[in-house]
């Protein structure tokens, strides 16, 4: 089956064991069980048909996460690189999501008398290595022939969390089996409540420990990179098999996403449902007043709206209005350790990586992944040291300008 690029990969903030790992920062990592030991067999390679995805499963050297783009661009086809990197319109959102970072400054706390700074933390209840975890993306096969099975691999290694895609190139079941990392599962609502219904309940018996529906893309974006690469993929769409493409400007999905919907999802599953596409203080409260569990601040990594504000900036408001009540997870433009630390000390509980995970896996695999979510948290440890933050529940508003 052939299916256009939005079929195939309608979800998206899309998106080594480091030499020297975290520790190049001064700071051990929590490892998971399922870490890069015998006790995790390989995710399978998958054969994609004249999709030449990567292959090679290696450790990777980082510098920095900006680097591993071009890196990552020699590796990938030009259609699936286009689709990975791209965004919507202009695409000033994607880069803006980006520069909101910088107009922000660390104002460090010097002679605080620390000597290390702990990672770790606790995400709906679920243990953590690091408050940086990975978004939502589909067809990771386009990055490499491990696909979503290489990326929980390689978060299970990293200690961390995973929201796997509806939108996947491999099982939701196999994605859960690769890596016994808690994992949350991404929905997409189809218009069939009979199909919405069968898909929850297999996310729910195979382990996943919550819900994240997607609310932002019920209409396809004008993503121009892929017009210009004449992109499509015959690469498979593992949960949803039989997904068909409706034409520009039209989801195969859902187009009239309401409150009903979810809660339908959540009285289905008994799961917590978290909400992914909030950017304003209004639809926060209102997702606590209809029993949302948690919410994730995105503008789909630029790649629906364009002109939207960056995550970063309806941050602080957000929080403000949410009060500690629900977790936050905020996504976009991260690509410092620093970054994280000011999303934290503005009331995120956790930070959403997805292009630069795509670029790790594409480049190594599963170690390309683990080794790019250690080196944001060797960074994100080396800033809190720097800064006096103790821990994650230290970092604050009082430590920005």
């Amino acid at each position: 089956m052939t299916q256009t690029r939005h079929d195939f990969l309608a979800t998206g903030a899309v998106a080594a064991t480091l030499t020297g790992g975290a520790a190049l920062f001064g700071s051990p990592v929590l490892a998971a069980a399922g870490d890069a030991d015998a006790s995790q067999p390989a995710p399978p390679l998958q054969n994609f048909g004249s999709y030449a995805a990567p292959t090679d499963v290696k450790a990777i050297t980082i510098i920095n996460l900006r680097e591993l783009e071009g890196a990552a661009q020699k590796v990938i086809p030009a259609g699936g690189f286009g689709y990975i990197e791209g965004a919507a319109g202009d695409e000033w959102t994607k880069h803006e999501n980006e520069a909101a970072y910088k107009r922000v400054t660390i104002v460090p706390h010097y002679l605080s008398g620390l000597d290390a700074a702990d990672t770790s933390t606790t995400l709906l209840g679920n243990k953590i290595s690091m408050p940086i975890i990975v978004t939502v993306m589909g067809g990771h096969g386009l990055a490499h022939a491990s696909a979503e099975a290489g990326t929980a691999r390689g978060a299970a290694a990293a200690g961390t969390l995973m929201i796997a895609p509806s939108q996947s190139n491999v099982t939701l079941e196999d994605t859960m089996k690769a890596g016994n990392n808690p994992k949350f599962f991404q929905l997409y609502i189809p218009p069939d409540r009979g199909v919405t219904r069968d898909v929850l309940l297999r996310a729910k018996a195979a382990g996943y420990k919550a819900i994240t529906v997607t609310i932002d893309a019920f209409v396809s974006s004008n993503r121009e990179t892929d017009t210009r690469n004449n992109f499509h993929s015959s690469l498979p769409n593992a949960n949803f098999p039989a997904v068909v493409s409706h034409g520009y400007g039209t989801t195969p999905f859902k187009e009239n996403l309401g409150w009903d919907d979810i809660a339908f999802v959540r009285d289905v599953t008994g799961l917590p449902v978290f909400i992914k596409g909030v950017l304003s203080p209004a639809l926060a409260t209102e997702a606590i007043k209809r029993g949302v569990a948690g919410i994730q601040v995105s503008n789909h990594g630029g790649r629906q709206l364009d002109d939207t504000p960056a995550s970063f900036t309806v941050l602080p408001r957000i929080a403000e209005a949410v009060g500690g009540r629900i977790p936050i997870i905020v996504d976009g433009g991260i690509r410092r350790g620093q970054d994280v630390f000011k999303a934290l000390a503005m009331g995120a509980n956790a930070c959403a990586i997805g292009r630069p995970v795509l670029y790790g896996l594409a480049l190594g695999g599963w170690m390309g992944v683990q080794g790019v979510l250690q080196h944001l948290n060797g960074e994100l440890e080396m800033t809190m040291r720097l800064a006096g933050a103790k821990n994650i529940a230290d970092i604050s508003r009082a430590y920005l300008s």
